[in-house]
């Protein structure tokens, strides 16, 4: 069957053996290009399937989303719901470093297997991860009603981080580099950016992207970081000093009150379904990796999210 394995020359097309393994297998029916699948790529990383936004069927022709998610679930953090800080020996991120879902089927643990709401058909479900990474970041803001908010970033988590805030019953405006980006936004029922906010979310990953999140914020306001950063990023200090803004980090999506915010997620989609329509751009066969890559590592294209389909 064919796959998707970062090498050191980027994500190339290659064919690899069925799973052998333990697990539950899952025919997989789409998986998202992650922001972070492009820089691996781009950095040479080698050794593993990419993919950890990716959803499809078992053999019984149930439907799920497959948080990625490895997870002891008995250490301190695991008990407290925060699985995605897990401190055991063998946790990690199926498609981080070790074999995920950009291939025909994958072999997961049960415990990763969410089942999907009716209306969230297989093929938009892989939205449900990224979605579950912005909406963990506007759970970490913590709002309060008045609260002004906005978004640093237009990609695809920027977008589903102002479908999440909406979802919570906020009104969002959207900072977007791209224009296709900023009406994408404005579909979803954001605004554009104008005077300062209690709440500012970077979801763009930028030393550029953190100083305009400084600037936006309000005397006293919050700064949420849900952008990845590989190398040491420095927070703009004269204004964050000068204004007292805290910053607040969000990684990855949690199980905290009993209840998996994969699950909430799912259920947005699930009853929203115009958010997949205006976030998926661009669909691709598995065998034109190599083509989606490209058009996905090109944002001034139109591209917002790019789905393989094995």
């Amino acid at each position: 069957m064919l796959a998707v394995r970062s090498t050191e020359s980027g994500a190339r097309v290659v064919t690899v053996d069925r799973p052998s393994g333990p697990g539950v297998r899952v025919q997989i029916a789409a998986a998202g290009i992650c922001g972070t699948d492009v820089s691996f790529a781009a950095m040479g990383l080698r050794g593993f399937i990419l993919g950890h936004e990716m959803a499809g069927t078992t053999q019984d022709g149930r439907a799920w989303a497959v948080e990625p998610t490895l997870y002891c679930g008995a250490c301190p953090e695991c008990a407290t719901g925060d699985v995605q800080r897990c401190v055991a020996e063998g946790h990690g991120v199926l498609g981080i470093l070790q074999d995920g879902g950009m291939t025909s089927e994958l072999a997961v643990p049960e415990y990763t297997l969410l089942p999907l709401p009716g209306g969230l058909p297989a093929e938009n479900a892989c939205l449900v991860e990224p979605g579950s990474v912005a909406w963990h970041g506007v759970r970490r803001a913590g709002l309060v009603a008045g609260e002004r908010v906005a978004v640093v970033g237009g990609g695809s988590i920027g977008l589903l981080a102002a479908a999440a805030v909406r979802r919570m019953g906020f009104e969002v405006d959207v900072e977007a580099r791209y224009e296709h980006q900023a009406r994408a936004a404005e579909k979803l029922g954001a605004g554009r950016t104008h005077g300062q906010y209690d709440v500012v979310i970077d979801m763009a990953g930028s030393p550029t992207a953190l100083t305009r999140c400084a600037e936006l914020a309000r005397p006293g306001g919050r700064v949420v970081v849900v952008g990845v950063y590989f190398e040491s990023a420095s927070f703009p200090g004269p204004t964050s000093l000068v204004k007292e803004l805290s910053y607040i980090n969000a990684i990855a999506y949690d199980h905290r009150d009993g209840r998996r915010e994969f699950a909430d997620v799912a259920a947005m989609l699930a009853e929203q379904p115009e958010i997949a329509e205006i976030v998926i751009t661009h669909r691709f066969p598995l065998a034109d990796a190599t083509e989606a890559f490209r058009v996905a590592a090109d944002r001034s294209s139109g591209a917002i999210k790019v789905v393989l389909h094995p």
